[in-house]
């Protein structure tokens, strides 16, 4: 499970470095093949293959009409790219992703648990102040037993 956050860079090539801690656990627990990609174009998003490859099970079962479905797959297909670590831990970030995110230079690579998001570390910072946890949030949680 992908948990924490580390900072990072992404080269003048667009290649990010996966930090070293989650680069272990990525490739001892999945392998070294990812999908690279983002529903919003703010963030990326590294998947363990095996991990990506359950999703698309669980869209085949949507019917192939379905605008939700649909509209997720354009946008991740979009900014989307099958990948490999390769021997120094590190991927591409797709071009029309990193253009769209910002992403050059610092980021902040974050633990979702099954994936990692990948952002730029001013926007990431901005957003955190944009969007505070709320007792709405803690609430929520707290009902689903958290």
């Amino acid at each position: 499970m992908f948990r924490g956050s580390a900072s990072a860079t992404v080269d003048d090539k667009g290649r990010l470095k996966i930090p070293t801690d989650f680069r272990r656990q990525l490739e001892e627990r999945w392998g070294s093949e990812v999908f690279i990609t983002s529903p919003f174009g703010d963030a990326a998003r590294i998947y363990p293959l095996p991990v990506w490859e359950d999703l698309e099970t669980r869209l085949l079962a949507m019917p192939s009409t379905d605008r939700a479905r649909n509209r997720f797959l354009e946008r991740v297909n979009y900014f989307g790219q099958q990948s490999r670590l390769d021997p120094q831990g590190r991927v591409l970030i797709p071009q029309l992703l990193r253009e769209k995110a910002g992403m050059s230079g610092e980021v902040v690579v974050a633990g979702r648990i099954d994936y990692l998001e990948v952002w730029n570390h001013e926007r990431f910072t901005a957003r955190l102040e944009a969007e505070p946890l709320t007792d709405d949030d803690l609430r929520a949680l707290s009902e689903r037993g958290f």
